[in-house]
């Protein structure tokens, strides 16, 4: 995902007008090295990151994709429905 520079301008500016002040969560699949193609720019990269990385605490996480693990279990076991179709309530012998 790539934002115009209007758009990294404005989203920077609410980062900054947060900075110190209260808390912000991020998550990203990328690493801080390519998000100079999201922010359109190593100065603006830069910048941003200087006050994420500052008093932050960072976690990194390498697993398996939880969505990825449950498709397959679902494929293997057959229970794969449609795209947009919902699956079916539990039948309950109480109601």
């Amino acid at each position: 995902m790539s934002f115009s520079r209007a758009g990294a301008e404005l989203l920077f500016q609410v980062f900054a007008e947060r900075y110190e002040r209260a808390s912000l969560l991020v998550t990203s699949n990328l690493p801080f090295s390519e998000w100079t193609q999201a922010f359109q720019g190593e100065r603006m990269t830069a910048a941003l990151l200087d006050r994420f990385t500052h008093r932050c605490h960072i976690f990194e996480m390498n697993g398996e994709s939880y969505r990825f693990r449950e498709s397959m279990k679902a494929k293997k076991g057959g229970k794969e429905r449609p795209a947009g179709k919902a699956a079916s309530p539990p039948d309950n012998p109480q109601s």
